[in-house]
């Protein structure tokens, strides 16, 4: 490579290092998020290298489309591609009001439509089997089974994701009124309720269990890892795996499933559709809809297995 090529490359990897300021400064992005859009421009700028391009001004709309199609070619899902397609468009609008190209070209990049699969939820029995199986196995009072329950039990009552769960603190719990003070996406907070079981699990979790596995580490968190520090996401989702795959008959995988279940139950159950909303800090009601529509085809499948003129 020339060193004229190796400055240009450089300048490329400059840019997309001030896209990750701007996410992270001015747009609040989470570290997931700037990792997940990183990852999405790496991986196109290696692809767009293979055509020799360098530079932002040499970006064309086909070096763009040629992408998604080895994406595609790849076996893809719909849904990463149209992630990935994002992730460069932004970049490149980014790119437009810094100046440092006249003009995006990825302007008219089309990406596949995501499909809007129903999410996969727990019944009823399989939910109270769920929390069955959990009691028993809390009940000889090892942490880690504590904690499990708890964390399980707090996942299903609020609806709060992985993310938000792992950053709870012990301030943020408000045992009298029985709600947490959760930090969501855009760090807005909201406060969400718990109920009754919930409340014994995490009763049960910060007198039996946390103070055994406490260490100088600890600091507030409310849930940990073994060796004492905050609990990380990878963690919480392997326990919530164990738990759900215990049960056997179900599609549902991992903590989002547990969200998934909270949302559809609540709708089930005749909650109103903007409070579930609010509870799951969605900022588009149409992202709350999806939940709708799940409870719907549950109906019909009911309605079609049960009606004799169905």
């Amino acid at each position: 490579m020339t060193h004229e090529n190796t400055g240009r490359g450089q300048a490329l990897a400059a840019a997309a290092q001030g896209f990750e300021l701007y996410l992270t400064r001015e747009r609040n992005r989470s570290a997931h998020t700037v990792r997940a859009y990183r990852t999405d421009l790496e991986l196109f700028f290696a692809h767009a290298a293979q055509s020799g391009v360098a530079a932002l001004g040499e970006l064309e709309l086909s070096h763009f489309r040629a992408w998604l199609g080895a994406l595609d070619a790849a076996g893809m899902s719909r849904a990463t591609i149209a992630r990935r397609a994002a992730s460069v468009r932004s970049f490149m609008d980014w790119a437009v009001r810094e100046e440092l190209i006249p003009a995006n070209p990825a302007l008219r990049l089309r990406s596949p439509k995501r499909s809007r699969s129903l999410p996969a939820v727990l019944s009823g029995p399989q939910t109270g089997s769920l929390f069955e199986d959990l009691e028993d196995r809390s009940v000889e009072g090892d942490p880690h089974e504590l904690q499990r329950r708890a964390m399980v039990e707090v996942l299903y009552a609020t609806g709060v994701r992985v993310g938000e769960l792992v950053g709870l603190d012990l301030d943020d719990v408000d045992t009298e009124r029985r709600t947490l003070l959760v930090l969501g996406k855009g760090s807005k907070e909201r406060t969400v309720p718990y109920g009754v079981p919930a409340a014994h699990a995490l009763d049960d979790w910060l007198r039996r269990g946390r103070p055994r596995w406490l260490t100088e580490k600890s600091g507030p968190a409310l849930f940990l890892g073994r060796r004492g520090g905050r609990i990380d996401q990878r963690a919480v989702r392997a326990q919530v795996k164990e738990a759900l795959d215990a049960l056997g008959d179900t599609a549902a995988r991992g903590p989002h499933a547990l969200r998934h279940t909270a949302a559809t139950h609540l709708l089930d159950g005749g909650a109103d559709l903007r409070a579930v909303q609010e509870l799951l800090g969605h900022s588009s009601l149409a992202t709350t809809q999806l939940y709708t529509h799940v409870s719907v085809d549950r109906l019909r499948r009911s309605y079609e297995q049960a009606h004799p003129r169905a």
